[in-house]
C-alpha cells in the first residue's frame, strides 16, 4: 500500500493524471457553476489537490477571477502544473500544513479530502486559514458510503489511509467546522452510481 501522493505521483509520471481530469470535468463544472453562478464581484481561488491544475487553468479563465492558485502535495503533479501553466501560482505542500499569504474567497477541491485519515483537521483548517469570511469551500467525493461501486477502491488503487463516510458524516464536518448555509447533493448518478457527492458551506 502506498500513500496517495505517491500513488498520485506515478500517474504524473506516465500520463493518466490526464484520464483522471477528463473523468471529473462534468461534476467540476457543475460545482463551479453553483459556486460562481451569481458572482459579481472579482473572487480569489485556490484548488486544493489541484493534480495537474486543470481547474486552476479554468477557473483562471473566468473574467472576475483575480488570483487562481493549486496547492498538491505531489511534486511531479506541480512541476506537470507549473510546465503548462506560467499564469497562475502552484505550491508544493502537505494541505494540512500550508496556508495562503493571503485569504481567499472561494476553496475547491475534488475527490482530495478522503484521502486524509481525518478529514475534519482540513476542513478546519481550510476554514480558520484559508478562507475570507463569506468565502466558500466546495468539495466533490466519489468515495463515499452511498457511492457502492466505490466500497473497493482502497484495495484496488493500493493506497494506504482512505477514509470512507456517510453524506451525513461529510456535512456533520463542515457543521462541526462553523460553516453556515451548508448544502449536499449528488452529480450525475447514473445506473448504480451514485454520483458524486458535492458538500458546500460557507465562512
Amino acid at each position: 500500500m502506498k500513500s496517495s501522493i505517491d500513488v498520485f505521483s506515478d500517474w504524473a509520471r506516465d500520463g493518466r493524471d490526464e484520464a483522471m481530469a477528463d473523468g471529473h470535468t462534468s461534476s467540476v463544472k457543475a460545482m463551479l457553476d453553483f459556486s460562481l453562478k451569481d458572482q459579481t464581484n472579482p473572487f480569489s481561488f485556490i484548488d486544493a489537490g489541484c493534480g495537474n491544475g486543470w481547474v486552476v487553468r479554468m477557473v483562471g479563465q473566468y473574467s472576475l477571477c483575480n488570483s487562481a492558485t493549486g496547492v498538491d502535495g505531489s511534486k511531479f503533479m506541480i512541476e506537470k502544473a507549473e510546465s503548462l501553466d506560467s499564469d497562475h501560482t502552484y505550491h508544493c505542500s502537505e494541505l494540512l500544513n500550508w496556508a495562503p499569504h493571503e485569504k481567499v474567497d472561494l476553496v475547491h477541491s475534488m475527490e482530495v479530502f478522503y484521502y486524509f485519515a481525518n478529514p475534519n483537521l482540513l476542513i478546519q483548517h481550510i476554514t480558520d486559514k484559508w478562507l475570507n469570511p463569506e468565502g466558500r469551500l466546495i468539495v466533490g467525493i466519489d468515495y463515499y458510503k452511498e457511492n457502492k461501486p466505490s466500497e473497493n477502491w482502497r484495495t484496488e488503487c493500493g493506497i494506504s489511509i482512505m477514509t470512507r463516510l456517510s453524506i451525513t458524516e461529510w456535512v456533520g464536518m463542515f457543521i462541526h467546522a462553523g460553516l453556515n448555509n451548508i448544502q449536499s447533493w449528488q452529480v450525475g448518478a447514473k445506473d448504480g452510481w451514485a454520483g458524486t457527492l458535492v458538500v458546500t458551506g460557507i465562512k
